[in-house]
């Protein structure tokens, strides 16, 4: 079915995987493609808890793909950048948690699918920038909105401005990723990352995300208002009585890995 990425499933946690080497998994138009079919099949396969996204070889994604960008105009361009943003607001709106699993580059239009992710776990050789003005352009897929969110305009602005590229550690320092972790235990520790999540309620967890994505986007009284009515939305679902219960009875709770429709 797909070309450019792999796509696995361990029981509840799916793996997705950018797999053009040569390219160092460049986003073309054929990758943003099978990317966004892979998106929409995980949205519908409800047995699917947690989403792992990582790139095959030395890259995770190391940008867009400049020849095809180059004899873009400038409505070309603006449709370019709607089309992959569009892609990643898929990403960062999926009601499940999603792990990027930074194995390496992740430049230009790669930091900005890390970043539409939920967390973030680079391995030590992971390299992070936007260095889109040195190719007479800004970042198109959403990266100069969401990385001034993610670690403040002011060190957004000098990734963005300069061009830079940064490793791990400095990442982690900006809050841009959670964790640095040798190569070969990165994606283990995406896995247990994602377990560790699915042991509680997928409702909540559910909740807990929109619940952060969409406030942080209002005033402060609106979000308390958004958070009151998601907290309201938990006590539908029949995890609260299973995850209350079993805390009353000093039990561990049993939960349904299953994203139902409630």
């Amino acid at each position: 079915m797909y070309q450019l990425i792999k796509w696995e499933k361990e029981g509840p946690i799916g793996i997705l995987t950018i797999n053009s080497p040569a390219t160092l998994n460049a986003l073309n138009s054929q990758v943003l493609k099978e990317l966004d079919t892979c998106i929409d099949e995980v949205l519908k396969d409800e047995s699917i808890g947690a989403l792992i996204i990582t790139g095959e070889g030395k890259a995770f994604v190391a940008g867009a793909d400049i020849k095809e960008m180059l004899p873009l105009d400038h409505k070309q361009g603006e449709d370019w950048g709607a089309y992959g943003s569009g892609i990643f607001r898929k990403i960062e709106t999926l009601p499940l948690p999603v792990i990027a699993a930074v194995n390496g580059f992740a430049l230009g239009g790669g930091n900005e699918l890390a970043i539409s992710c939920d967390i973030r776990i680079a391995s030590e050789k992971a390299k992070f920038g936007q260095p889109e003005v040195g190719l007479g352009i800004i970042p198109g897929f959403a990266g100069t909105q969401r990385l001034p969110r993610l670690i403040g305009p002011a060190a957004a602005k000098e990734l963005i401005y300069t061009g830079k590229i940064i490793g791990a550690q400095e990442a982690k320092e900006l809050g841009l990723v959670s964790r640095v972790v040798a190569p070969e235990e990165l994606m283990d520790v995406a896995k247990e990352l994602a377990q560790s999540i699915l042991k509680n309620s997928w409702n909540a967890v559910a909740l807990g995300k929109k619940a952060i994505n969409d406030g942080l986007q209002l005033e402060i009284e609106d979000a308390l208002e958004l958070e009151a009515k998601l907290f309201g939305e938990g006590f539908k679902s029949p995890d609260q009585k299973e995850g209350m219960s079993a805390f009353v009875e000093k039990r561990p709770a049993q939960f349904n890995y299953t994203r139902r429709k409630e």
